[in-house]
């Protein structure tokens, strides 16, 4: 993985065994990964580290929908963002990348696409698993 300067990750679930998990997996990488378990911890963290990627459950908050992206973006601009969920419709993944996210990530596939997602946001390109794209949900254009 080329990380070049990512030094922090944010990462927030509300499920705290998963985050566990996933932090593992970013531990073998990163020098730090923060975690938050809801949408006010994330918008504050984000704020005050200005990480270079967040990862997000699409469920961090059960409310808005996808709102805390859109304030996600806002107020880090620069962020990277990947998206994970259970959801693998296509429709979600389009909504998701629309809101401004960078990539989507299945959890049921987070072993082994979590850190290849990584290496393709931080390179500037988006990322959608094959099975969402298969089913039509185009990528989110390039800004």
């Amino acid at each position: 993985m080329s990380q070049g300067s990512v030094k922090c990750v944010l990462l927030a679930d509300r499920h705290h065994g998963l985050c566990e998990g996933v932090r593992s997996l970013l531990e073998t990488v990163f020098e730090a990964v923060v975690m938050v378990a809801d949408e006010k911890s994330l918008l504050e963290s984000a704020r005050c580290l200005q990480p270079t990627l967040a990862v997000v459950d699409l469920s961090i908050t059960r409310h808005d929908g996808l709102r805390w992206l859109r304030r996600l973006r806002e107020r880090c601009p620069a962020v990277r963002i990947l998206v994970l969920s259970v959801h693998d419709e296509s429709s979600v993944c389009q909504a998701v990348m629309e809101a401004g996210a960078d990539g989507f990530i299945l959890k049921r596939a987070l072993a082994t696409e979590l850190l290849p997602a990584v290496d393709t946001v931080l390179a500037g390109s988006h990322y959608v698993p094959a099975c969402v794209a298969q089913a039509g949900a185009p990528p989110r254009p390039a800004a």
